[in-house]
């Protein structure tokens, strides 16, 4: 069978330099998705979220070789370490196809957030800074969760190669 590990960062520097490289990418999504939360269109931010993290974690779990294909191409051992890590680490989009029922269901996880960033954009210009501030927060925070869960298992499969 044959052991495609070739996609994911080859040592434990340039798992590093992918993780930033992904955080970065995260942080820029996330101010995209705050300018989107602030304007008053009921039902756009959600569905500007929902494309955007279904999007961003395609792109995380590519830079990382982790997507479902290429997961999919590991021998059995390393596809089960793939998904005992994301699974011990609650990385429920690592190594999968991300589509838009699991982007729903990862940002149902975060509902009093949005439940505070809908209530917040009824008080005028306030509400709205509050309602971008949120949503910022939010998705930096459900981007970064999973950008520390591949680098993980990008680590462990690095640590069950070398060994």
């Amino acid at each position: 069978m044959k052991d495609d590990l070739t996609a994911i960062p080859g040592n434990a520097e340039a798992i590093l330099q992918v993780r930033e490289e992904c955080r970065r990418m995260v942080r820029n999504r996330a101010a995209v998705s705050a300018g989107v939360s602030a304007l008053p269109v009921p039902g756009l931010d959600v569905m500007s979220d929902l494309t955007m993290l279904t999007g961003m974690v395609n792109d995380v779990n590519a830079a990382f070789g982790l997507t479902a294909e290429q997961v999919e191409h590991l021998q059995p051992a390393y596809r089960r370490i793939v998904f005992g890590a994301a699974a011990g680490l609650g990385g429920m989009m690592v190594g999968k196809l991300v589509t838009r029922q699991l982007a729903v269901r990862l940002l149902k996880r975060s509902s009093l957030k949005s439940f505070a960033r809908s209530a917040a954009r009824f008080v005028p210009l306030a509400g709205q800074v509050a309602s971008a501030a949120i949503g910022f927060a939010v998705f930096r925070k459900l981007g970064y969760d999973h950008v520390d869960a591949c680098a993980t298992v990008a680590q462990e499969l690095l640590a069950a190669r070398a060994g």
